[in-house]
């Protein structure tokens, strides 16, 4: 049971050549399309010549009837404990054993030091955090390559393993908005990045040219790779959520340190609730808190104006966010109204408030095929304001065609206090060469 990403890794470094098991059906959620999918047999390797069919999720009970499965495997992320064993009970109660693989399984172990950057949520501000570390570590004479966890996939055999180093790269591979989020950032760093399907693969190449790998998470995912520095980012605005979401706990319990972000938007009440919950699993972990400063580029097209927000998308549909850096940037800057969207809504988009009903004046930025960006784009044309504002991590102004004046939010990680992420990698890497 996965999502595009975790299971097919899990998939390729437990069964692809494991002659014990065989493996029937993926099942996918959150990714709309993937289960029309097959997962190729270029990927799945000799025991798989026809590949492996991807279905629904809904048809798991189904699945496991047809095909008289004796054990399922969940394997994505970014759902609360609760609803894990739901599908654990729809698992159960057909007969089949319920599992989940964990850091033993499916890390693998890398010849060069592995930094992470996870979190205990989708949205805590994970990306700029790992920026963060790559500007660091370049600036004490490392050579970094940064491997981003999976996002979508349009061709699964073409994309084994994505190497990305210029803006054409990303042309190149018809990266969506998803793909752009996270591997644009980093490009504006000049930071090499890799991603894909293979993650075995992915890591042979990375090695050739790292000193340090930093593994950039997604949603709240455990790394791929076994981290020598584990790093986990909280979000104060969603206090326990640090201990009620899979496998974002398991991050927290892991860590060696924590970043309580987003301290300067937080309330303050509740950052001490996600200190004491980081505390009360995770004494031995160093705590960091920061900041995540707003800033607007044009703010004169937010203030006393009737605007759309448009905030990252997994943030508010998976990370169950009604709002995100775009809204509270115009909060601060006195937007005169923040439009309600809903009516203006286009084919998938629509269907996306349809889904995730606590989204009301707030756009997100879906994008996870080119008739959803297209369908997106659409959407903004055709919202009766005065202009756009703009708070997703990469300028989406670069993308789409708009019809109206837009402004663009922009937030870094500033840490704040005596603990910082630099004085951390120093420490780390002075005791490691002590070990060595």
């Amino acid at each position: 049971m996965g999502a595009a990403g975790r299971d097919f890794h899990n998939f390729n470094v437990y069964y692809r050549k494991n002659k014990q098991c065989l493996v029937v059906a993926f099942t996918a959620a959150h990714i709309p399309g993937i289960e029309r999918k097959n997962y190729p047999a270029v990927l799945a390797g000799p025991n798989y010549p026809n590949g492996i069919p991807i279905y629904p999720e809904e048809k798991l009970g189904e699945l496991i009837i047809e095909y008289n499965v004796e054990e399922v495997v969940f394997a994505y992320s970014g759902i609360s404990h609760q609803n894990v064993m739901h599908k654990a009970s729809i698992a159960l109660s057909h007969g089949s054993d319920f599992r989940l693989m964990g850091p033993m399984t499916t890390m693998l172990k890398a010849k060069v030091p592995v930094i992470s950057v996870c979190a205990t949520r989708t949205g805590t501000g994970k990306s700029q955090t790992s920026r963060k570390v790559a500007e660091i570590l370049k600036k004490l004479g490392y050579r970094i390559v940064v491997v981003v966890h999976p996002t979508l996939y349009c061709d699964l055999s073409a994309e084994a393993v994505q190497r990305f180093s210029s803006y054409e790269d990303l042309d190149k591979f018809a990266c969506t908005i998803e793909e752009r989020e996270e591997y644009e950032p980093h490009l504006l760093q000049d930071n090499i990045v890799y991603a894909g399907v293979d993650y075995e693969a992915i890591l042979g190449q990375a090695e050739k040219e790292a000193d340090v790998i930093i593994w950039d998470g997604g949603s709240n995912d455990l790394p791929f790779y076994r981290p020598d520095l584990h790093i986990v980012v909280t979000d104060p605005h969603r206090p326990g959520h640090e201990l009620s979401y899979h496998p974002g706990e398991t991050n927290l319990r892991m860590a060696n340190v924590v970043v309580i972000n987003k301290v300067d938007t937080a309330d303050p009440e509740r950052v001490k609730a996600v200190r004491k919950n980081v505390i009360s699993v995770n004494a031995q972990a160093t705590i960091i808190e920061a900041a995540s400063p707003i800033t607007v580029d044009r703010p004169e097209l937010v203030t006393g104006k009737r605007i759309i927000v448009v905030e990252d998308g997994p943030t508010l549909t998976h990370g169950q966010m009604a709002y995100g850096a775009g809204t509270l940037a115009a909060q601060k800057l006195g937007a005169k109204e923040l439009m309600d969207p809903r009516p203006y809504a286009v084919g998938s988009i629509g269907k996306i408030f349809e889904e995730y009903p606590h989204l009301k004046s707030v756009l997100p930025a879906m994008g996870y095929s080119f008739d959803q960006i297209h369908e997106l784009e659409q959407t903004i044309n055709s919202i009766p304001c005065d202009s756009v504002l703009v708070g997703t991590p990469i300028d989406l102004r670069g993308i789409l065609e708009l019809n109206k004046p837009s402004a663009k939010v922009n937030y870094e990680l500033q840490e704040i206090g005596t603990s910082t992420l630099e004085e951390t990698l120093k420490n780390f890497f002075q005791k490691n060469k002590k070990h060595d």
